[in-house]
């Protein structure tokens, strides 16, 4: 019988699974799937008629939320296709590193710097409001084990 001192645990997580099933037929317009892997917001949907032997077909267009990569597929409405969770979450903007991280408080006061600046035209206005002395609110998008800036709006809660 081997030593009990050689037992060794890798994994580290609860084990949840990021995605759940859900019917074809039942996804709507502006939700979210997994197409080709990767996690998207629907942005058009249509279906076509049952054929001489079957089902009635969806075909899905996504962007996926954290690259805006257009994905398509084409599905039997009866089958099932996998949806992300998706958690959005605010975020207090305090400092930006030089290294271009973001150090961002959350509402219990929790602080986080693992957040890179994000690329195009959200990073440069996110640092450009930022250096000129604006509060600034940054949405986070959290699936599959990947997170984002979104999208950045002006704090107005403290002006009360």
């Amino acid at each position: 019988m081997a030593d009990i001192e050689d037992t060794h645990f890798d994994t580290g997580d609860s084990g949840a699974s990021v995605t759940y099933p859900m019917q074809c037929s039942a996804l709507r317009k502006n939700g979210f799937v997994m197409l080709k892997s990767r996690p998207c917001k629907i942005v058009e949907m249509s279906t076509s008629k049952t054929g001489k032997h079957g089902h009635a077909k969806v075909h899905l267009v996504g962007l996926d939320i954290f690259s805006g990569k257009k994905y398509e597929d084409i599905c039997p409405s009866t089958h099932n296709m996998d949806v992300p969770f998706v958690k959005r979450e605010d975020y207090q903007l305090t400092d930006i590193s030089d290294d271009g991280y973001l150090c961002l408080m959350s509402d219990n006061g929790d602080l986080r710097e693992d957040l890179k600046l994000p690329d195009g035209d959200l990073g440069a206005q996110l640092r450009s409001e930022f250096d000129a002395g604006k509060e600034l609110l940054c949405t986070v998008l959290k699936s599959c084990g990947e997170e984002c800036v979104i999208a950045i709006k002006t704090n107005t809660a403290l002006d009360k």
